[in-house]
């Protein structure tokens, strides 16, 4: 991505492979490189910045998460939506996360907040902003990344069937029209932030996710976060 360090995973540089070609992504691109080059700091670092479709190859989505934009502090951000690295303090949103996945599955809480383990399971954690500027929360939510990911949503809800998204808050809920609901299953709930004063709890999004998996022969996803 111009002079940023970007792979994508090869069934997704497939199926995305016309919006790659588009020019607002070509926007993005140079975008990027100029801020780069005039030297602001940009989450997650460029070899991130597609982690989520890198975990999550095309063939592999079963369950899609939608995140708003990455954390924008210092070694927070790892391009999978609410997923921080381990070492990092588990931000309040996805302890919130594990409380619920604790009250509904009796699975303790892990000691660090990395979900690498979910989306290895096929669980898609999609920002619809894949970039931030350092301290600048929403600071590229302009810049064309909404087309692509609406674009990513899109094409997982012609191309696959049976996937679950889980759309949490108003944003993620926003999306709902991009998704095609007769071979697709949509559950909202609150968003997890406790600015939302704990609506998200007693949601059972996780426990449901498995049995809509498990009705169509697929795996559960193991919700245990260990290591």
């Amino acid at each position: 991505m111009s002079d940023i360090n970007v792979q994508i995973e090869e069934s997704w540089k497939l199926a995305l492979r016309d919006e790659f070609q588009q020019p607002y992504f070509g926007d993005i691109k140079q975008f990027l490189g100029t801020a780069k080059r005039s030297g602001k700091v940009i989450y997650p670092p460029g070899p991130l910045i597609f982690n989520a479709f890198n975990k999550t190859p095309f063939e592999s989505v079963k369950v899609v998460i939608i995140g708003q934009d990455p954390y924008f502090n210092p070694g927070e951000a790892m391009g999978l939506c609410f997923s921080v690295p381990k070492g990092i303090r588990i931000p309040p949103s996805l302890v919130n996360i594990f409380k619920e996945i604790k009250a509904e599955l009796g699975i303790d809480p892990p000691m660090h907040g990395d979900l690498t383990h979910w989306a290895e399971q096929g669980v898609l954690l999609l920002n619809a902003i894949l970039t931030v500027e350092s301290g600048q929360p929403a600071s590229h939510q302009k810049i064309g990344w909404q087309t692509f990911t609406d674009a990513v949503i899109q094409c997982i809800s012609e191309q696959k069937e049976g996937v679950v998204f889980l759309l949490w808050g108003n944003f993620a809920r926003s999306k709902k029209g991009l998704i095609d609901t007769s071979k697709h299953t949509v559950l909202e709930a609150a968003h997890p932030s406790p600015l939302a004063r704990n609506a998200f709890q007693g949601c059972g999004h996780f426990a449901r996710t498995n049995e809509l998996l498990q009705q169509q022969g697929k795996p559960a996803i193991d919700w245990q976060i260990t290591g």
